[in-house]
């Protein structure tokens, strides 16, 4: 392959040589895209056997597992009918309640112990 000098090319010479290289990209570009294309439509073709599309059928495959009916374990002391079962975000109210002096204690629902009778490690003898 030859250099060139473009430094040394005059103006229309330089604009001829951009002239003829947009024509070559814009040729490759178009081979290219058509050629992605042709394998992007493949690949959908692949993933849809049987009419149904990739992801509905792996969603079927496998139910959606059930998770147990979770009791609620603090209550919110301004709003008590704001409850929050300990799992997942800790809610705004809950922060705020800890950030001004109360502890879990105080926040916890006393009834939940009663009514199920359960006794945390702290209330067992040892």
């Amino acid at each position: 392959m030859r250099k060139f000098n473009l430094e040394d090319m005059d103006f229309d010479e330089l604009w001829l040589m951009h002239d003829e290289l947009t024509k070559i990209l814009v040729k490759k570009i178009s081979a290219e895209k058509l050629k992605l294309e042709k394998r992007l439509a493949q690949l959908n073709r692949k993933e849809q056997i049987g009419g149904v599309p990739l992801p509905e059928r792996q969603k079927a495959d496998r139910p959606r597992r059930k998770y147990p009916k979770v009791l609620q374990k603090y209550f919110n002391p301004s709003a008590p009918l704001e409850t929050w079962s300990g799992r997942g975000k800790q809610p705004r109210w809950f922060i705020a309640a800890l950030r001004s002096g109360h502890n879990l204690e105080d926040l916890r629902i006393t009834a939940l112990k009663e009514a199920t009778g359960h006794r945390s490690r702290r209330d067992q003898p040892s």
